[in-house]
């Protein structure tokens, strides 16, 4: 359990970030825009690894994944443009969640992927 609450340590910070948000004063639009872009990313991602885990042939599942972390980053950086377009203290607010939920996704996933076993 310990293991499967660290792989979605991200989306809980996520969620954790809404009160402060609220408690600070910090404009929601830039949460708003920061957790749409990211769970929008999380899905695809969730979506191509398991489209790479059933394929057998090792360029697809390369292909796959370099695709897959070129347009979430692409998808990540767009909701923070608009968001920063309509509102410039959002945009901010923004970035710097997506930049913190990237540091606790990268982290979780290297602390986890040790731990994952082969699925047959």
């Amino acid at each position: 359990m310990p293991l499967r609450m660290l792989r979605y340590l991200d989306l809980i910070v996520l969620v954790l970030a809404l009160p402060i948000f609220v408690a600070a004063g910090l404009p929601l639009l830039g949460w708003v825009g920061a957790a749409v872009g990211w769970i929008v990313q999380r899905l695809i991602a969730a979506g191509i690894t398991k489209r790479a885990q059933e394929s057998g042939d090792p360029r697809t599942v390369a292909g796959l994944m370099t695709g897959s972390m070129i347009a979430r980053g692409w998808i990540v950086a767009g909701s923070i443009f608009v968001v920063g377009l309509s509102e410039r203290e959002a945009g901010l607010s923004a970035a710097i969640l997506s930049i913190t939920l990237f540091t606790f996704y990268f982290t979780s996933q290297l602390m986890t992927r040790p731990f994952e076993q082969e699925r047959p």
